[in-house]
Protein backbone atom coordinates (compact mmCIF):
# COMPACT_ATOMS: atom_id res chain seq x y z
CA UNK A 1 0.00 0.00 0.00
CA UNK A 2 1.32 3.18 -1.60
CA UNK A 3 1.79 5.33 2.42
CA UNK A 4 1.92 9.72 0.89
CA UNK A 5 3.49 11.85 2.74
CA UNK A 6 2.37 15.35 3.58
CA UNK A 7 4.51 17.68 5.56
CA UNK A 8 3.12 20.80 5.25
CA UNK A 9 -0.24 19.37 6.52
CA UNK A 10 1.18 17.78 9.51
CA UNK A 11 2.98 20.82 10.50
CA UNK A 12 0.16 22.94 10.15
CA UNK A 13 -1.40 20.33 12.24
CA UNK A 14 1.33 19.93 14.69
CA UNK A 15 0.34 23.65 16.25
CA UNK A 16 3.63 25.32 15.01
CA UNK A 17 6.81 23.27 14.73
CA UNK A 18 9.67 25.58 13.78
CA UNK A 19 13.22 25.78 14.75
CA UNK A 20 12.98 28.06 17.63
CA UNK A 21 16.00 30.38 19.23
CA UNK A 22 18.58 28.42 21.70
CA UNK A 23 17.05 29.70 24.63
CA UNK A 24 14.66 27.20 27.00
CA UNK A 25 11.71 25.40 25.48
CA UNK A 26 8.16 27.30 24.64
CA UNK A 27 5.42 26.75 26.93
CA UNK A 28 3.34 23.61 25.86
CA UNK A 29 0.12 25.72 24.14
CA UNK A 30 -3.64 24.63 24.13
CA UNK A 31 -4.88 22.25 21.62
CA UNK A 32 -6.79 24.21 18.79
CA UNK A 33 -10.44 23.68 18.96
CA UNK A 34 -12.40 22.42 16.20
CA UNK A 35 -15.21 24.02 15.18
CA UNK A 36 -18.42 21.78 13.42
CA UNK A 37 -17.94 22.94 9.36
CA UNK A 38 -21.04 23.66 7.88
CA UNK A 39 -22.86 21.37 5.09
CA UNK A 40 -20.44 21.86 1.98
CA UNK A 41 -17.24 23.11 3.27
CA UNK A 42 -15.61 19.61 3.67
CA UNK A 43 -11.98 19.53 3.58
CA UNK A 44 -12.20 16.25 0.97
CA UNK A 45 -13.53 17.29 -2.72
CA UNK A 46 -16.96 16.65 -3.29
CA UNK A 47 -17.67 16.23 0.27
CA UNK A 48 -21.35 18.07 0.90
CA UNK A 49 -22.12 16.54 4.54
CA UNK A 50 -21.38 17.67 7.46
CA UNK A 51 -17.93 17.29 9.60
CA UNK A 52 -17.52 15.74 12.96
CA UNK A 53 -17.38 18.87 14.99
CA UNK A 54 -13.76 16.52 16.31
CA UNK A 55 -11.76 15.37 13.71
CA UNK A 56 -8.04 14.56 12.68
CA UNK A 57 -8.27 16.83 10.22
CA UNK A 58 -8.12 19.67 12.52
CA UNK A 59 -6.03 18.03 15.15
CA UNK A 60 -3.36 15.29 13.97
CA UNK A 61 -2.19 13.03 16.64
CA UNK A 62 0.67 11.08 16.91
CA UNK A 63 -0.36 7.10 17.14
CA UNK A 64 1.24 3.67 16.93
CA UNK A 65 3.11 2.74 13.27
CA UNK A 66 3.55 6.52 12.46
CA UNK A 67 7.52 7.19 11.65
CA UNK A 68 9.03 10.53 13.03
CA UNK A 69 12.44 11.86 12.56
CA UNK A 70 14.50 13.46 15.66
CA UNK A 71 16.91 16.32 15.84
CA UNK A 72 18.16 18.31 19.07
CA UNK A 73 19.28 22.15 17.85
CA UNK A 74 22.26 22.78 17.61
CA UNK A 75 23.78 19.39 17.44
CA UNK A 76 23.50 17.65 14.41
CA UNK A 77 25.75 14.41 15.26
CA UNK A 78 22.27 13.46 17.53
CA UNK A 79 20.39 13.61 14.61
CA UNK A 80 17.96 10.35 14.98
CA UNK A 81 15.95 9.65 11.71
CA UNK A 82 13.33 7.14 10.97
CA UNK A 83 11.91 6.26 14.27
CA UNK A 84 8.65 4.13 14.55
CA UNK A 85 5.75 4.84 17.63
CA UNK A 86 5.90 1.24 19.10
CA UNK A 87 2.61 -0.37 19.93
CA UNK A 88 2.00 0.88 23.16
CA UNK A 89 2.30 4.31 22.18
CA UNK A 90 5.86 4.72 23.08
CA UNK A 91 9.14 6.27 22.09
CA UNK A 92 12.78 6.64 22.76
CA UNK A 93 15.12 9.50 21.76
CA UNK A 94 18.16 9.12 23.50
CA UNK A 95 17.86 9.73 27.25
CA UNK A 96 14.11 10.35 27.45
CA UNK A 97 12.94 6.92 27.02
CA UNK A 98 9.58 5.00 26.72
CA UNK A 99 7.90 8.44 26.25
CA UNK A 100 4.23 8.17 25.69
CA UNK A 101 3.53 10.06 22.52
CA UNK A 102 -0.21 8.54 21.00
CA UNK A 103 -2.73 10.88 21.40
CA UNK A 104 -0.32 14.02 21.46
CA UNK A 105 0.38 16.48 18.40
CA UNK A 106 3.79 16.53 17.14
CA UNK A 107 4.23 20.04 19.18
CA UNK A 108 3.29 18.29 22.51
CA UNK A 109 5.10 15.33 21.64
CA UNK A 110 8.68 17.49 21.46
CA UNK A 111 7.49 18.84 24.64
CA UNK A 112 7.70 15.47 26.59
CA UNK A 113 10.74 14.29 24.99
CA UNK A 114 12.09 17.83 25.99
CA UNK A 115 11.10 17.27 29.06
CA UNK A 116 12.30 14.32 29.04
CA UNK A 117 15.64 15.19 28.40
CA UNK A 118 15.94 18.05 30.71
CA UNK A 119 18.18 15.88 33.39
CA UNK A 120 21.09 15.72 30.29
CA UNK A 121 20.76 18.77 28.57
CA UNK A 122 20.72 22.60 29.20
CA UNK A 123 17.32 23.99 27.60
CA UNK A 124 17.22 21.02 25.09
CA UNK A 125 15.33 22.31 21.53
CA UNK A 126 13.98 19.14 20.08
CA UNK A 127 12.70 19.09 16.44
CA UNK A 128 10.29 16.60 15.41
CA UNK A 129 8.97 16.24 11.88
CA UNK A 130 6.82 13.39 10.43
CA UNK A 131 8.12 11.09 7.82
CA UNK A 132 5.28 8.25 7.66
CA UNK A 133 1.44 8.17 8.52
CA UNK A 134 0.77 5.16 9.49
CA UNK A 135 -1.46 5.12 12.58
CA UNK A 136 -4.97 6.41 10.94
CA UNK A 137 -6.61 3.66 9.21
CA UNK A 138 -10.39 2.24 8.43
CA UNK A 139 -11.73 -1.30 6.90
CA UNK A 140 -13.99 -1.43 4.14
CA UNK A 141 -15.67 -5.12 3.59
CA UNK A 142 -17.82 -7.25 1.48
CA UNK A 143 -19.05 -6.63 -1.96
CA UNK A 144 -16.35 -4.11 -3.29
CA UNK A 145 -13.05 -5.60 -5.57
CA UNK A 146 -10.20 -4.52 -2.80
CA UNK A 147 -11.50 -5.17 0.54
CA UNK A 148 -9.20 -4.79 3.68
CA UNK A 149 -7.46 -1.89 6.05
CA UNK A 150 -6.52 0.88 4.54
CA UNK A 151 -4.40 4.06 5.79
CA UNK A 152 -5.75 7.26 6.04
CA UNK A 153 -3.51 9.13 4.29
CA UNK A 154 -5.30 12.30 4.00
CA UNK A 155 -9.44 12.95 4.41
CA UNK A 156 -10.84 11.39 2.32
CA UNK A 157 -14.94 10.66 1.43
CA UNK A 158 -16.87 7.78 1.56
CA UNK A 159 -17.14 7.59 -2.55
CA UNK A 160 -13.64 7.98 -2.48
CA UNK A 161 -13.05 4.91 -0.30
CA UNK A 162 -15.18 2.18 -2.10
CA UNK A 163 -13.70 4.15 -5.78
CA UNK A 164 -9.91 3.52 -4.11
CA UNK A 165 -10.88 0.04 -3.25
CA UNK A 166 -11.95 -0.69 -6.88
CA UNK A 167 -15.80 0.20 -6.84
CA UNK A 168 -18.75 -2.55 -6.40
CA UNK A 169 -18.38 -6.20 -7.20
CA UNK A 170 -20.16 -6.69 -10.44
CA UNK A 171 -21.59 -10.32 -11.64
CA UNK A 172 -23.91 -11.74 -14.21
CA UNK A 173 -27.65 -12.31 -14.21
CA UNK A 174 -29.97 -13.24 -17.27
CA UNK A 175 -26.37 -12.14 -19.35
CA UNK A 176 -26.58 -8.91 -17.97
CA UNK A 177 -24.08 -7.16 -15.28
CA UNK A 178 -25.35 -6.20 -12.41
CA UNK A 179 -24.47 -5.11 -9.10
CA UNK A 180 -23.67 -7.61 -6.31
CA UNK A 181 -24.03 -4.97 -3.53
CA UNK A 182 -27.30 -4.47 -1.62
CA UNK A 183 -26.95 -0.65 -0.71
CA UNK A 184 -30.23 -0.80 1.35
CA UNK A 185 -28.28 -2.66 3.82
CA UNK A 186 -24.62 -1.61 3.62
CA UNK A 187 -23.56 0.81 6.22
CA UNK A 188 -20.55 2.83 7.93
CA UNK A 189 -19.86 2.14 11.61
CA UNK A 190 -17.96 4.65 13.64
CA UNK A 191 -17.55 3.96 17.34
CA UNK A 192 -19.60 1.40 17.39
CA UNK A 193 -22.60 3.10 16.26
CA UNK A 194 -24.19 3.00 12.50
CA UNK A 195 -23.74 6.42 10.81
CA UNK A 196 -27.01 7.75 8.90
CA UNK A 197 -26.11 6.93 4.73
CA UNK A 198 -28.27 5.89 2.08
CA UNK A 199 -26.10 4.54 0.31
CA UNK A 200 -28.35 4.29 -2.52
CA UNK A 201 -29.10 7.93 -2.33
CA UNK A 202 -25.88 8.28 -2.70
CA UNK A 203 -24.29 6.26 -5.39
CA UNK A 204 -27.19 5.98 -7.73
CA UNK A 205 -28.30 9.41 -7.17
CA UNK A 206 -25.56 11.63 -6.25
CA UNK A 207 -26.38 13.17 -3.23
CA UNK A 208 -23.40 14.36 -1.78
CA UNK A 209 -25.25 15.46 1.28
CA UNK A 210 -24.79 11.14 1.43
CA UNK A 211 -20.99 11.37 1.21
CA UNK A 212 -19.44 11.49 4.50
CA UNK A 213 -15.63 11.95 5.14
CA UNK A 214 -14.10 8.41 6.39
CA UNK A 215 -12.51 8.90 10.00
CA UNK A 216 -10.03 6.70 11.59
CA UNK A 217 -11.32 3.19 12.63
CA UNK A 218 -14.52 3.48 10.35
CA UNK A 219 -15.73 0.51 9.26
CA UNK A 220 -17.55 0.42 6.03
CA UNK A 221 -19.44 -2.41 4.90
CA UNK A 222 -21.11 -3.38 1.67
CA UNK A 223 -23.36 -5.71 2.09
CA UNK A 224 -23.81 -8.92 -0.79
CA UNK A 225 -27.13 -8.62 -2.64
CA UNK A 226 -27.21 -12.60 -3.59
CA UNK A 227 -27.17 -13.68 0.56
CA UNK A 228 -29.88 -16.71 0.87
CA UNK A 229 -29.43 -16.04 4.69
CA UNK A 230 -31.01 -14.41 7.66
CA UNK A 231 -29.82 -13.08 11.06
CA UNK A 232 -31.31 -14.22 14.85
CA UNK A 233 -30.25 -11.68 17.07
CA UNK A 234 -30.65 -10.62 20.90
CA UNK A 235 -31.63 -12.86 23.91
CA UNK A 236 -31.06 -15.90 21.64
CA UNK A 237 -28.23 -18.53 23.42
CA UNK A 238 -26.11 -18.15 19.64
CA UNK A 239 -26.92 -14.85 17.83
CA UNK A 240 -25.57 -14.74 14.56
CA UNK A 241 -26.52 -15.06 10.69
CA UNK A 242 -28.31 -18.38 9.60
CA UNK A 243 -28.67 -19.94 6.08
CA UNK A 244 -32.02 -19.97 4.81
CA UNK A 245 -33.86 -23.30 4.13
CA UNK A 246 -37.38 -23.91 2.90
CA UNK A 247 -38.78 -24.12 6.39
CA UNK A 248 -37.57 -21.34 7.65
CA UNK A 249 -39.98 -19.58 10.51
CA UNK A 250 -39.49 -17.73 13.43
CA UNK A 251 -39.88 -20.63 15.72
CA UNK A 252 -37.27 -22.59 14.08
CA UNK A 253 -34.89 -19.75 13.46
CA UNK A 254 -34.54 -19.38 17.53
CA UNK A 255 -34.40 -23.49 17.67
CA UNK A 256 -31.21 -23.31 15.56
CA UNK A 257 -29.61 -20.23 17.42
CA UNK A 258 -29.72 -22.53 20.61
CA UNK A 259 -33.27 -21.37 22.05
CA UNK A 260 -33.83 -18.12 24.34
CA UNK A 261 -32.33 -17.14 26.95
CA UNK A 262 -33.54 -16.98 30.64
CA UNK A 263 -34.14 -12.67 30.05
CA UNK A 264 -35.90 -13.70 26.78
CA UNK A 265 -39.04 -11.55 26.23
CA UNK A 266 -41.58 -13.90 23.94
CA UNK A 267 -44.50 -12.03 23.89
CA UNK A 268 -43.59 -9.72 21.00
CA UNK A 269 -40.13 -10.68 18.94
CA UNK A 270 -39.49 -8.32 15.89
CA UNK A 271 -38.96 -9.35 12.63
CA UNK A 272 -37.32 -6.33 10.02
CA UNK A 273 -37.72 -6.91 6.36
CA UNK A 274 -36.03 -4.41 3.73
CA UNK A 275 -33.72 -1.27 3.73
CA UNK A 276 -32.22 0.25 6.58
CA UNK A 277 -34.13 3.53 5.36
CA UNK A 278 -37.59 2.24 4.86
CA UNK A 279 -37.74 -1.18 6.88
CA UNK A 280 -40.95 -3.13 7.21
CA UNK A 281 -41.15 -4.55 10.48
CA UNK A 282 -43.58 -7.46 11.94
CA UNK A 283 -44.28 -8.22 15.53
CA UNK A 284 -44.58 -11.89 16.12
CA UNK A 285 -45.55 -13.77 19.19
CA UNK A 286 -43.64 -17.02 20.03
CA UNK A 287 -46.33 -17.67 23.16
CA UNK A 288 -49.24 -17.52 21.04
CA UNK A 289 -47.38 -19.45 18.03
CA UNK A 290 -46.36 -22.54 20.37
CA UNK A 291 -49.87 -22.45 22.19
CA UNK A 292 -51.01 -23.09 18.33
CA UNK A 293 -52.96 -19.69 18.33
CA UNK A 294 -51.51 -18.37 15.49
CA UNK A 295 -49.54 -20.00 12.89
CA UNK A 296 -45.55 -19.61 12.84
CA UNK A 297 -44.08 -16.57 11.15
CA UNK A 298 -42.42 -17.27 7.52
CA UNK A 299 -38.97 -15.86 7.00
CA UNK A 300 -37.58 -14.32 3.64
CA UNK A 301 -33.75 -13.74 3.32
CA UNK A 302 -31.94 -10.90 4.88
CA UNK A 303 -34.60 -10.98 7.74
CA UNK A 304 -33.89 -9.83 10.95
CA UNK A 305 -35.01 -11.87 13.32
CA UNK A 306 -34.29 -9.57 16.87
CA UNK A 307 -35.54 -10.71 20.87
CA UNK A 308 -35.64 -8.40 23.16
CA UNK A 309 -34.49 -8.92 26.69
CA UNK A 310 -37.28 -6.22 27.94
CA UNK A 311 -40.81 -5.90 27.42
CA UNK A 312 -41.51 -3.37 24.61
CA UNK A 313 -44.79 -1.91 22.99
CA UNK A 314 -44.19 -0.62 19.66
CA UNK A 315 -41.40 -1.64 16.83
CA UNK A 316 -40.00 2.16 16.81
CA UNK A 317 -38.99 0.93 20.82
CA UNK A 318 -36.40 -1.72 19.78
CA UNK A 319 -35.35 -0.65 15.78
CA UNK A 320 -32.64 0.98 17.00
CA UNK A 321 -31.31 -1.99 18.91
CA UNK A 322 -32.03 -4.29 16.41
CA UNK A 323 -30.21 -2.17 13.73
CA UNK A 324 -27.24 -1.60 15.95
CA UNK A 325 -27.00 -5.97 16.78
CA UNK A 326 -27.36 -6.28 12.92
CA UNK A 327 -23.98 -4.63 12.21
CA UNK A 328 -22.21 -5.76 15.18
CA UNK A 329 -23.23 -9.30 13.69
CA UNK A 330 -22.55 -8.33 9.70
CA UNK A 331 -19.31 -7.72 10.99
CA UNK A 332 -18.20 -10.29 13.41
CA UNK A 333 -19.54 -12.73 10.40
CA UNK A 334 -17.44 -11.23 7.47
CA UNK A 335 -14.47 -11.10 9.67
CA UNK A 336 -15.32 -14.15 10.40
CA UNK A 337 -15.62 -16.05 7.41
CA UNK A 338 -12.66 -14.01 5.25
CA UNK A 339 -10.08 -13.02 7.80
CA UNK A 340 -10.16 -15.80 10.34
CA UNK A 341 -8.84 -18.45 7.41
CA UNK A 342 -6.76 -16.23 6.49
CA UNK A 343 -5.26 -16.03 10.02
CA UNK A 344 -5.24 -20.45 11.23
CA UNK A 345 -3.75 -20.45 7.27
Amino acid sequence: MKRVFSVALLHLMSLGVTMGGDTGSPEPSAPPSAPEAPAGKGNAPGNMAKLSPISWRTRYELGPGDVINFALFGRPELDRPGFRIAPDGTISFLQAQNIKVAGLTIDEARLAIEQGLTSNFRSPRVIITPQEIASKRFTIMGKVLDRGIVTLERPITLVEAIANAGGIETGLYEQNTVELADLDRSFVSRNGQQLKINFKQLLRDGDMSQNVEIEPNDFIYLASTISNSYYVLGAVGNPGVQGLTADASVVSAVSRRSGFTDRAWTDRVLVVRGSFSQPQTFVVSVKDILAAKIPDFKLQPKDIVYVADRPWATAEDIMKLAFAAFVSSATTNWVDLNVDPIIKN
